[in-house]
């Protein structure tokens, strides 16, 4: 072996063992729990604390007793806390542990809208309690703001936390304000330009690396873009998150019908209310009213579950009543009952199939007349293509089962039973792919979220499909034309 292959071989050899080598990481939850616990003074913690990421302060919170996190609140200050807290999926149990006085501080040096989420998680008494003892005035008002909001409102969403500066400014004055407002609101990478400091009119956007690169004698106006996107307070959350994520910017402003400059939307709330609809979108595709969570009461569960749990009772009872219509049918040519479940688990398949997809486009775009013509067009060929290559395999498969199971059945006859159960799931697969496409662009069109066509709906509309086509077909082709 020569010596260039040699060296490939020892350089692929090394690669394949880094492969196989897990990858290691510092465990920082113990190095923390190590500090916390430790007899270094509290001077000494601090310092220590202060070299690891809040998010990774708020992992071990569940770890400690009452007394340690009481003690590490101590060590960390309310500001340092307020930033772990905004970590937490739910702060609320932690903040019950405090006194009202100590609540307040933490909660008052948070984002307002983290406080306000916060807040919706604990009982009005304690909210109350928690609001009356904030001493900022501008932090309870800014909650107060956030919180007048619906939920579905854009206004809910949104943070108070940003850099305004009226237009009238110089650069050195600009960069003044920047350098004292950034004490308090760590959204630096857009500045945003009032009209007036009185009147808090938007005016348009300055982008963080253009003003530090400015000179001292460059007019503050020729950095200000004018035409930066902004969204109205009340505005629907799902009408707006397309528009937002159509803007690659860290923060979209939010405005008053004065066009007041009222608070931002920036990435990371964007990335939450989009994962908020999925989780809404996913609670409703699964036949719920509202998403679940893991200690969720049984009593709130039931309440989110039974309203469409009654209606698909009612849908499967009309299903019912329908195959039963088709009840000679089945006491003529007994066995084919035997093909139902098939005919119909295909076609919800197919139909949840179409549904997905429908809503995935929903999601991501505004579709034009045409553009919906050619999805339902696109969905039903599918639904035809795939029903076509599974029925020639259904007429096969069933056409040589009936003649080896059913003794006494000639090759004919087994074949033209097949031959219809094939057809009835060309026709049901191609129905259902219609019905999956169409609903939720129906629901749509009348501003109903799609997502409420859920996968158990549209599985029984199929299976109502599937049985009217299945034993409409068996009726017609084997007992009127074919006299079996």
């Amino acid at each position: 072996m020569d010596e260039e292959n040699k060296e490939l071989l020892d350089t692929e050899e090394t690669q394949h063992e880094h492969e196989e080598e897990a990858f290691e990481y510092p465990d920082y939850e113990q190095e923390l729990i190590s500090i916390i616990r430790g007899d270094m003074s509290t001077d000494e913690k601090r310092e220590r604390l202060d070299d690891y990421h809040a998010n990774d302060i708020a992992s071990v919170l569940e770890l400690l007793s009452p007394e340690e996190r009481k003690r590490l609140y101590h060590i960390l200050g309310a500001e340092e806390v307020s930033e772990v807290f905004a970590y937490l999926d739910d702060a609320s149990a932690y903040l019950t542990e405090l006194t009202p006085d100590t609540a307040a501080d933490i909660v008052q040096n948070m984002d307002a809208d983290d406080a306000v989420d916060i807040l919706e998680d604990l009982d009005e008494e304690q909210q109350a309690a928690i609001i009356e003892h904030m001493d900022d005035e501008e932090a309870r008002e800014d909650i107060r703001l956030i919180r007048s909001y619906p939920d579905d409102e854009i206004g809910s969403k949104m943070t108070t936390n940003y850099i305004a500066i009226p237009k009238g400014y110089t650069i050195k004055q600009a960069m003044r304000s920047l350098v004292d407002q950034a004490a308090d609101n760590d959204n630096l990478m857009t500045i945003y330009v009032l009209e007036d400091e009185k009147s808090g009119v938007f005016y348009g956007a300055i982008n963080l690396q253009d003003l530090i690169i400015a000179r001292n004698g460059t007019d503050l106006e020729t950095l200000v873009t004018t035409s930066y996107p902004y969204v109205y307070d009340h505005e629907s959350v799902d009408d707006c998150i397309e528009q937002l994520k159509d803007y690659s910017e860290d923060s979209i402003p939010v405005l008053d019908s004065d066009m007041k400059l009222l608070g931002v939307i920036t990435s990371q709330d964007l990335v939450e209310v989009v994962d908020e609809e999925m989780g809404e979108d996913y609670a409703k595709l699964a036949g719920l009213t509202a998403e679940e969570d893991l200690n969720e009461p049984l009593r709130d569960s039931i309440k989110k579950r039974m309203p469409w749990l009654l209606t698909l009772m009612f849908l499967g009872l009309l299903v019912s009543s329908v195959i039963g219509v088709f009840e000679p049918v089945m006491q003529e040519l007994a066995f084919v009952v035997a093909f139902q479940s098939m005919i119909l688990d295909m076609a919800g398949n197919v139909g949840t199939q179409s549904l997905a997809v429908t809503i995935r486009v929903l999601t991501d775009e505004a579709l034009t007349g045409k553009q919906k013509g050619k999805l339902i067009l696109k969905e039903c060929r599918a639904g035809f293509c795939n029903g076509l290559l599974l029925g020639f395999i259904t007429f096969v498969a069933i056409g040589i089962y009936l003649h080896l199971m059913q003794t006494g059945r000639a090759w004919g006859f087994c074949f033209t039973v097949s031959g219809c159960i094939g057809a009835a799931m060309v026709i049901a697969m191609t129905i259902s792919s219609f019905t999956g496409t169409v609903v939720p662009l129906f629901f749509k069109r009348i501003k109903v979220d799609p997502a409420i066509a859920s996968g158990p709906l549209i599985t029984t509309l199929n299976d109502l499909v599937g049985v009217v086509t299945y034993y409409g077909l068996i009726w017609i082709l084997l007992i009127g034309v074919m006299h079996y």
